[in-house]
């Protein structure tokens, strides 16, 4: 199994003036994300607007952003949603564009039991051959999959780990301790990367990395390297930012008016999404002055 990566940005589609998808703007991107630190990104997650985009919009972009870093970084695509076999046909989809692996997000409004989830993911990672993310974020699906369902779902073959946002640590511990042996956590909260992985998480799915990625990366090898030290600085130097990022507005309106600001343009958000408003804008403004930013702007 190819290596995923530690740690991967949940990358934001750029849009033209006119709201369409800009695919060269998604390809220029990805190519910096990983200059700037990231092991690979993440297509038409939340960061990425998956409830706006179409099916069409979506396999394209992981065609196109695969070609664009080849080799060099792994391309995770978001097929998740709420009926198991539109899920299982955009997977197979991704996974014919190229896609090195998926993010399956718990099924949101519907709200099944955990035996459905348990059997809604197994049905799809059982109709693709490539390695499945799970995704757990009850603060946007209004439920949560709980230790017991993720550690059962461990022991399906090409599962290979779990993006956490839950926020609940004892949870979180309780699948590092008794997920079969080799399953990986990745954060689903930029602020917890550091916490997440002190009990023995596997890396990050971020946002803030859109900005600091190189400063994200040398955190968490730090950590990993025993300069304990070291990472909780970088942890609580960037974690302003990544407070900023996650609380003016919702993901991922704040990293989009990041971006354009510091001058990568990637347009605005769709409906129901808009900008932040001056407040927030102006606590963005002053949280990126602070600190030197990764990523390298085109000219």
């Amino acid at each position: 199994m190819q290596e995923i990566g530690r740690l991967l940005t949940a990358m934001v589609t750029p849009m033209d003036d006119e709201g369409k998808v800009d695919y060269a703007q998604a390809r220029r991107l990805a190519q910096a994300l990983v200059e700037s630190g990231s092991h690979g990104v993440v297509i038409s997650g939340t960061t990425g607007e998956a409830p706006t985009l179409s099916d069409e919009e979506k396999v394209r972009l992981v065609r196109e952003v695969k070609e664009a870093l080849g080799q060099r970084g792994t391309v995770v695509a978001g097929t998740g949603t709420y009926n198991t076999a539109h899920s299982i046909e955009l997977s197979r989809e991704a996974q014919k564009a190229g896609a090195d692996a998926l993010l399956l997000v718990v099924p949101y409004y519907n709200r099944p039991s955990q035996d459905g989830l348990y059997e809604h993911f197994r049905a799809i990672a059982q109709a693709v051959d490539i390695p499945c993310i799970l995704y757990n974020i009850p603060g946007r699906t209004a439920l949560n999959m709980t230790a017991e369902t993720t550690i059962r779902l461990s022991h399906v073959d090409n599962i290979i780990g779990v993006k956490e946002a839950s926020g609940d640590l004892v949870q979180i511990s309780r699948i590092l301790a008794e997920a079969r042996q080799g399953f990986l956590v990745w954060s689903g909260d930029d602020a917890l990367t550091l916490p997440i992985m002190a009990v023995g998480g596997y890396g990050v799915i971020a946002v803030t990395s859109h900005l600091v990625g190189g400063k994200m990366r040398a955190m968490m090898e730090a950590y990993l390297e025993g300069r304990v030290e070291e990472a909780r600085r970088l942890h609580l130097q960037l974690l302003p930012l990544m407070q900023a990022l996650m609380t003016v507005a919702p993901n991922p309106c704040p990293i989009k008016w990041a971006l354009n600001h510091v001058g990568f343009r990637v347009g605005r958000p769709r409906l129901p999404l808009v900008e932040p408003d001056p407040q927030g804008q102006e606590r963005l403004r002053r949280e990126i002055a602070r600190i030197q930013l990764d990523l390298k702007v085109p000219v």
